[in-house]
């Protein structure tokens, strides 16, 4: 039998050994970030401190790597108290990826890249049919999105609002708890908020200085 040149391949800690070289192979492949709240639309709270985020989804203590994609620009920072967006970020955290002049980012990746638990799913039939991707409207009337925030888009034109969980031409009244001011608008245009006002919406309920409702009532009129 004519000899022959034999290849041994060895792996050791790691190390791919072919004909006397050593070559690094990757022995375990770590955990890639997730991507999550895909399609949401990022906006600012106005609060001020260190940069944060908010969030409606995620648990304080979550960090959330937001990328505005029409720029490049990238921010992590951890959820430290609820608002009614998957990601609302403070006003240290926006400054570092806003586009001059824009209080909204439309083309946002959303990365959970550690911290808290896994997003908390809805409850009952509206998490059902959000499991499924299918829209459950609440009824004409009805007091909606509790709890939540609602903060300004930064759009230009009439009042109006967006929304991610009503379709377009759904109408809602906006009241502001802490003034009594309300608005009724239409939603126009999709975002990841409940109700997200345009700027000309959101100065007829704003307090002096905030861009930021904590204590809001919404309700579906139509």
């Amino acid at each position: 039998m004519s000899p022959k040149k034999k290849l041994v391949l060895s792996v050791v800690a790691g190390a791919l050994v072919a004909g006397g070289v050593a070559a690094t192979v990757a022995t375990g492949n770590a955990a890639a970030p997730e991507v999550v709240c895909q399609g949401s639309t990022v906006t600012l709270s106005g609060e001020a401190g260190a940069p944060a985020a908010s969030s409606g989804t995620f648990p304080l203590g979550t960090r959330l790597k937001v990328t505005n994609l029409d720029n490049g620009q990238a921010t992590t920072v951890t959820v430290n108290s609820p608002s009614g967006s998957c990601v609302l970020l403070n006003n240290a955290a926006f400054d570092t990826v806003r586009e001059p002049g824009k209080n909204l980012i439309r083309r946002a990746r959303i990365e959970r890249v550690g911290g808290g638990e896994a997003p908390a799913g809805a409850a009952g039939a509206a998490g059902a049919a959000a499991t499924a991707g299918v829209q459950v409207a609440p009824a004409t009337g009805e007091v909606v999105c509790q709890g939540s925030t609602v903060t300004l888009s930064g759009e230009a034109g009439a009042p109006a609002a967006s929304s991610g969980t009503f379709p377009l031409g759904t109408k809602l009244k906006v009241t502001n708890l802490d003034n009594g001011q309300a608005t009724t608008v239409t939603v126009n245009s999709p975002s990841g908020s409940c109700v997200l006002l345009n700027n000309a919406a959101f100065d007829t309920v704003r307090e002096p200085g905030k861009n930021l409702i904590r204590r809001a009532r919404i309700e579906r009129v139509l």
